[in-house]
């Protein structure tokens, strides 16, 4: 599984690229306190089944946030927000998003058995899994959904990687290094993940990169208000 440093490379460049003048040292601090929080549904594994990648690990949370953030920023007259918060950290708060849905949630989707991306409206893993290409042979070929038609009664189903529910599915983590429900005497391996593959080690690397670029331009970053 990715662990909190491969998705806080992913952050670190997504933090470069939008914050521009108001990355600094605090606005840092923020997202990658918003990278953390959806590690805590692990800690819920005792109390609900399947809660990791269930309870912080969903675009429905993310999205109502956005909306909510959008309508009192943006349409609402006199803005709750804006009363309390300077231009430069609405900025943040919109790159908090972004980091949370994208180089959080977004990276494990593609991993292990995926996220219950649609709960609590749905109980149902998803996972995007699969390839696209061009082929001189079969022109162009996509799996990551899967489309079937019976031809006896002509009906089409559609599959887009969607799996177990949180019932049914334990993806192991520190906290639960196992399924509860397995009965096995081996030793318990609490594993923390650094970089398990290469192109995870690649993306840390870019990310600091990105980092330490943005502190060569200008008066790099900064403590400021």
């Amino acid at each position: 599984m990715p662990s909190t440093i491969v998705h806080a490379g992913f952050a670190l460049l997504l933090a470069a690229a939008l914050l521009r003048d108001d990355l600094d040292r605090r606005a840092l601090a923020v997202l990658l306190v918003v990278l953390v929080l959806p590690e805590a549904d692990s800690f819920l594994g005792a109390v609900m089944p399947g809660a990791h990648r269930t309870v912080g690990h969903n675009f429905v949370f993310p999205a109502v946030a956005a909306l909510a953030l959008y309508v009192d920023t943006r349409v609402r007259e006199r803005s709750w927000v804006r009363d309390r918060l300077s231009p430069r950290w609405i900025a943040v708060a919109w790159v908090a998003l972004f980091v949370h849905a994208f180089a959080h949630v977004g990276i494990d989707w593609t991993h292990l058995d995926g996220v219950n991306a649609f709960w609590p409206l749905r109980d149902r893993f998803f996972k995007l899994a699969g390839e696209a290409f061009y082929s001189t042979a079969d022109g162009f070929v996509q799996t990551f959904v899967d489309v079937r038609v019976d031809p006896e009664t002509g009906t089409r189903t559609v599959d887009a990687g969607a799996g177990g529910t949180s019932e049914s599915v334990h993806v192991n983590n520190p906290v639960q290094p196992r399924d509860p429900d397995l009965d096995v005497e081996e030793p318990v391996d609490r594993r923390f993940p650094v970089a398990n593959a290469g192109w995870r080690l690649y993306l840390i690397g870019l990310g600091l990169f990105a980092l330490g670029a943005r502190r060569l331009q200008g008066d790099g970053i900064a403590d400021s208000d």
